[in-house]
């Protein structure tokens, strides 16, 4: 599932390539939609014990915007906005928002009519962006929600801090990840074919980084209090072509390349790796393939210094043997 070439390590970042990626997917993904939407429920329903009522609210990774409605269902006095790096699905996220104000239907039928016409005047808050390089001032909102999007940066540790930058003091950060053991299936299914074929080992899918890993990197990053679990789901395949047709639709894809010095057959190692999920069905004739997912979120917290290194000594702090840092 990774934006890189297996050429290129996991310090390597190609936004192009990853805007190429969805753009090219953008209009078969709703034949995959089912996984995000099922994570984003689960997110909502973890949303539901956190007491948070934001004004400004940013869905980081939007997508078609499928989440969009949610978030202002949840929290319809907020001001939402959602951002993603690819152009053809804002596209679709756009026109599904402007098919809305056409019905009268979705988010605005929470609003009195007249700040409903006012939001349908202005029209979808969509922006193309970089998560990793936001155009935002720093403290533009008061919740950043992001739904199984940070796995497609290989430095999950510069991107948390950008997330930090734009959200406001004591704002939540809620978001969702896949973990080390997704389609752990399929990489053991590449291993196997290139054992069969005499190919030296290479990745076929990026690195996913472990929960306890972004927990730290969260508070490395500047927030606070931090809330980690994770879970994993089974999707089920008649055959190894529904499972790489779904892979594929989902924008991700196996690395399949030149092995070794020599040009390797590509239809040979698809072959050898279909062959080896086929002896992964189980008793109930599915093949399974794993989705390790992560849930997280934290506070950006308060901030102890100044930007020039002073120590802050917050009013509440007085009294309590708070000491400013320096």
């Amino acid at each position: 599932m990774s934006p890189t070439s297996p050429e290129t390590s996991r310090s390597a970042y190609d936004p192009r390539r990853l805007r190429a990626i969805f753009d090219d997917r953008a209009d078969a993904f709703d034949e995959v939609a089912f996984l995000p939407r099922e994570i984003a429920e689960r997110m909502r329903e973890r949303l539901e014990y956190i007491k948070v009522a934001p004004m400004r609210v940013l869905d980081a990774a939007c997508g078609v915007g499928a989440d969009l409605n949610g978030l202002r269902e949840r929290f319809s006095e907020a001001s939402v906005t959602g951002v993603d790096i690819s152009s053809a699905m804002l596209a679709r996220a756009r026109a599904a928002e402007l098919a809305d104000i056409d019905n009268g239907a979705g988010w605005r039928r929470f609003l009195p009519s007249t700040l409903a016409k006012a939001f349908g005047a202005r029209g979808p808050q969509l922006a193309q962006a970089d998560f990793a390089e936001l155009p935002f001032a720093p403290g533009a909102f008061e919740l950043l929600w992001s739904n199984l999007a940070l796995h497609w940066h290989p430095r999950p540790d510069v991107v948390l801090p950008e997330w930090q930058r734009v959200l406001k003091v004591n704002g939540l950060l809620m978001f969702s990840t896949f973990g080390p053991d997704t389609m752990r299936e399929l990489r053991a299914a590449y291993r196997e074919a290139e054992r069969t074929l005499g190919l030296d080992p290479q990745p076929h899918t990026i690195d996913f980084v472990d929960m306890h890993d972004l927990g730290d990197m969260l508070v490395e990053s500047g927030f606070e209090i931090p809330v980690m679990d994770q879970e994993v789901l089974t999707i089920t395949y008649k055959s190894p072509e529904s499972l790489f047709a779904d892979v594929t639709r989902w924008g991700a894809y196996p690395f399949e390349r030149a092995f070794g010095t020599g040009r390797a057959d590509v239809k040979a190692v698809r072959g050898a790796v279909h062959q080896a999920l086929e002896a992964l069905r189980r008793d109930d004739g599915a093949i399974p393939l794993t989705f390790e997912v992560i849930y997280g979120h934290a506070w950006k917290a308060v901030p102890r210094t100044t930007a020039e290194g002073h120590g802050i000594v917050r009013l509440e702090d007085i009294g309590r043997g708070s000491k400013p840092k320096r």
